[in-house]
């Protein structure tokens, strides 16, 4: 048994997926589409396989991990170990390079190193394919960070799962100029998390089922902006959908209110901006938080940080490129 050591990123969807057919194996009530971004942005895991741990261990950032975490973790491990025809205990060492739980995707990112990390260490020669079935056990928009680029997460139609995996729409060379400009409103963790928040739309909104049925056509419509590098339909599809998934989240009763007033403050400088320039520049979307992704070219990233800057609740900008997905580090750079 080897140690092995990766570094993934998070992906921000530009059409969203909320709800699950099966919450064991977070199996999605519909496909999405996500853009991968590079390392300003990352995990970095490590895992060792071996006859000297009793049980698995798990560490976050440099703290033993909670009992929900670590359990995550282990469905993912367990699959590996199956897969591998191994029965060892594994000790796992993860670190962010940016806040954990706060609507970053940080579950997106450390679910998919550990899923490549893990896989590598068991001495699997795992596919994309598997490397995504095993990223979603841990997380559901893990399955999408284990590749690079553009991603569709395909819901599949079988009760097992093994037909619910991402593949690339394009890769992250595709569109080199686009950046995803993010504006850190509140580092803090949510106070309700996505699965739970999930269960409770889809068993109380009615808007809920409309989305369901109308998300083909958007993905559809998504990938073919995608693909042309159209701008003008890239950004508004983007900001229409998550408006879409807040108007539902809103719908919700009790109603879950993810965005504040900073958030609202940041659409109404993007709709300004466009106004400006006469065209849209710039696009917005929200996950789970009321941290911003503001989508836009190299050109339009000045202008963008300019209207942020003027927003006093922005704590911090990160900008970001399309990244290239997972990548295996030398033994030197093991967290242990």
């Amino acid at each position: 048994m080897q140690k092995s050591t990766w570094v993934a990123t998070p992906n921000i969807a530009v059409v969203k997926y909320w709800g699950k057919k099966d919450s064991q194996l977070n199996l999605p009530a519909n496909n999405s589409i996500s853009v991968t971004m590079d390392e300003a942005l990352s995990t970095k895991t490590t895992v060792e396989f071996s006859e000297k741990y009793k049980e698995d261990e798990l560490v976050l950032n440099k703290m033993r991990a909670s009992e929900s975490d670590l359990g995550r973790a282990v469905k993912v491990l367990d699959a590996i170990r199956k897969m591998a025809k191994i029965k060892y205990r594994a000790r796992v060492e993860s670190q962010n390079n940016f806040p954990t739980a706060a609507g970053l995707a940080s579950s997106a990112s450390g679910f998919a190193a550990l899923a490549c990390a893990a896989s590598d260490a068991a001495g699997l020669k795992a596919s994309a394919r598997q490397l995504s079935i095993f990223a979603r056990l841990g997380s559901g928009s893990a399955c999408r960070s284990v590749l690079g680029g553009f991603v569709e997460w395909k819901a599949g139609k079988k009760k097992d799962g093994s037909d619910s995996y991402a593949v690339q729409v394009a890769s992250n060379n595709h569109w080199p100029q686009l950046r995803n400009v993010i504006a850190v409103v509140n580092p803090g963790r949510k106070k309700v998390g996505s699965s739970e928040g999930m269960e409770l739309t889809a068993n109380t909104s009615p808007l809920y089922k409309e989305r369901i049925r109308t998300i083909g056509k958007t993905i559809a419509k998504m990938k073919r902006a995608i693909i042309q590098r159209d701008l003008q339909s890239f950004l508004e599809l983007t900001m229409r959908e998550s408006s879409h998934l807040h108007a539902v989240m809103l719908d919700t009763f009790p109603p879950i209110i993810y965005l504040n007033d900073i958030s609202r403050q940041i659409i109404e400088g993007v709709h300004d901006l466009n106004a400006k320039k006469g065209r849209l520049v710039a696009g917005y979307t929200f996950d789970a938080g009321p941290n911003a992704h503001i989508y836009t070219l190299e050109a339009h990233v000045g202008e963008v940080e300019d209207m942020l800057s003027k927003i006093s609740g922005v704590k911090k900008v990160i900008v970001c490129k399309v990244g290239a997905g997972p990548r295996r580090l030398p033994s030197s750079e093991s967290l242990f």
